[in-house]
């Protein structure tokens, strides 16, 4: 009687948490949904959709041809390609030089620097903001791209902890052959290591890269020029350019954050095996 009794009370329990889970499920993807849906949907007029399911219900591509032909979006999406692999190539190096050498190198200071990057990393981002304005404006740099990927990746090496807890897992051993063998640090790290770090190597890029291509803060505040907009600061003065310009462009809106999204959503699912095992790999460690 007691065990029937527990596992009815486990039952329902386990219904209760699975309807919650559920719940905030289609809350989550809800938008998402929406947001594809008015990126095709054609409508008697433009505007912004208020009903979910109009009278006379029609998808097209309409919205992706205004995009790309009345709209400045190809120019956006390729200054923003240039910044995210720029800053993806540059940031990625950083990092992984950065990690090697607080993984593997024992020097005086090397436990003071790893604490003060790891509290250094703790800071938000946009808090540095201003400063950063000023810095480049004093150096002519304000209003160009060079300006946003040396704001992206002049902090990589704050980022150091996961790649360094991974290039812990790899036997020192390896290297120690290799010096009796007569090879050079740089060649250790380029011959040895870097193949074998391949996983925590595709997560690094990732995350660099999605970083300065969803940004809009630091874009907002140092590029005022309609060239050199990226796409999360173009689309935002598209759809707020003039009064009535949000109801106006909204599904095109829609039409430009689906391109945005897809994007990254297929370079994610093509290496998530590898983000998944970096992840999972990098213990941070003293």
């Amino acid at each position: 009687m007691k065990k029937s009794s527990a596992k009815f009370r486990r039952g329902v329990s386990n219904t209760l948490v699975y309807a919650l889970l559920a719940t905030l499920g289609v809350l989550w993807v809800l938008p998402i949904v929406y947001l594809i849906y008015t990126a095709f949907r054609v409508t008697p007029t433009t505007g912004i959709i208020n009903t979910l399911v109009p009278d006379n219900l029609r998808l097209g591509i309409g919205n992706f041809s205004r995009l790309f032909q009345e709209t400045m979006f190809p120019k956006w999406l390729g200054n923003t390609i240039i910044v995210s692999v720029s800053s993806c190539v540059l940031t990625t190096l950083f990092i992984l030089m950065v990690s090697y050498a607080l993984s593997r190198l024992r020097f005086k200071l090397r436990k003071p620097i790893m604490n003060v990057l790891l509290v250094l990393g703790m800071f938000p981002g946009f808090m540095s903001m201003i400063a950063v304005y000023f810095i480049l404006k004093a150096m002519g740099l304000t209003n160009s791209l060079l300006a946003l990927v040396m704001v992206y990746s002049g902090s990589a090496a704050l980022s150091y902890y996961i790649c360094k807890g991974f290039f812990d897992t790899i036997p020192k051993a390896m290297e120690e052959a290799a010096i009796l063998d007569g090879a050079s640090q740089p060649i250790i790290f380029a011959k040895i290591i870097l193949p074998l770090a391949k996983p925590i190597i595709v997560y690094t890029v990732l995350t660099s890269f999605i970083a300065p291509w969803c940004d809009f803060i630091f874009v907002n505040t140092i590029i005022s020029d309609r060239e050199k907009y990226t796409v999360s600061l173009g689309l935002y003065k598209m759809i707020n350019a003039e009064k009535n310009s949000f109801n106006d462009n909204f599904t095109t809106f829609c039409a430009g954050a689906f391109v945005v999204g897809a994007i990254i959503v297929t370079l994610f699912m093509s290496m998530q095996r590898y983000y998944v095992e970096g992840v999972t790999s990098g213990a941070v460690k003293g």
